[in-house]
């Protein structure tokens, strides 16, 4: 299918590597002038030469942290009027109420609530004006399914669904849809993460409690990157615009709720 994208501008934030990369590959691949953006000079590098080997395009790359303004304000002058932009970024590590002080509070917060809604609020107006607007904010399943060791990010993210959620209905009807992608089990350095802290917590191989993150999933194995990163194309793409203000989940049929 051609997704009607060729040639427009995506600004895919933290996409050296993990889901990031991967969404800024499957845009690369529709034609699409990407940006990425990383806090590591050398890993962008990397990420931009293993996208064009594999889609015949060379991104541009910000080292830039997203979580600063001089970061965002850095990316934003690297590709100023975004037709598509991902909103994506590190999450907190779990903990419990011992680990979580005021600055854990304020840093959860500044990464996955203000810093895409800065983001946002800074192209959605040109993006109007243009008529054409993709917004994907990568959030997490914890949103629909909180836990509460993961509380620092399932808070920070439900404000962003919720902030994303109003705006869009008044950006869609100029043709600029908001959507959100719920990750759960896909194998990136994030999921390994986890799995060695599964191996502290419970004294068990590396190997065990990969088999454990793969019986959580009713599918029965984890998630491809470029699994995710293909729904975040077609959600960018022209065909998808008369989808707006969802949450798509992205866990292997895990989710266990009826809505």
């Amino acid at each position: 299918m051609d997704l009607g994208i060729a040639g427009r501008r995506a600004l895919v934030c933290a996409s050296s590597r993990g889901l990031g990369l991967a969404c800024a590959t499957a845009l690369a691949r529709e034609g699409c002038d990407v940006t990425l953006n990383g806090r590591d000079a050398g890993r962008l590098a990397e990420a931009a030469d293993g996208i064009e080997r594999l889609t015949g395009r060379r991104p541009a790359a910000v080292a830039a942290d997203l979580d600063t303004a001089a970061g965002r304000n850095a990316l934003l002058a690297a590709c100023a009027e975004p037709d598509i932009l991902v909103t994506n970024n590190a999450g907190p590590a779990p903990g419990t109420f011992a680990d979580w002080d005021h600055d854990a509070w304020l840093a959860a917060l500044e990464a996955n609530l203000l810093a895409p809604v800065h983001l946002i609020s800074a192209v959605v107006e040109g993006m109007r004006r243009r008529r054409f607007g993709r917004i994907v904010n990568i959030t997490s399943a914890v949103v629909k399914t909180p836990r509460f060791g993961l509380s620092l990010s399932t808070t920070a993210r439900t404000g962003l669904t919720a902030f994303a959620k109003g705006l869009q209905r008044e950006t869609v009807a100029d043709n600029v849809t908001i959507n959100n992608l719920l990750p759960q089990h896909i194998d990136t350095g994030r999921q390994q993460e986890m799995a060695r802290r599964m191996m502290h917590d419970r004294g068990i191989s590396f190997e065990e409690a990969r088999t454990l993150q793969t019986r959580m999933v009713r599918a029965r194995r984890l998630g491809a990157p470029h699994e995710l990163g293909d729904a975040c194309a077609y959600l960018c793409s022209a065909q998808a615009s008369f989808i707006s203000g969802q949450n798509l989940q992205v866990d292997g049929g895990s989710y266990d709720a009826l809505l």
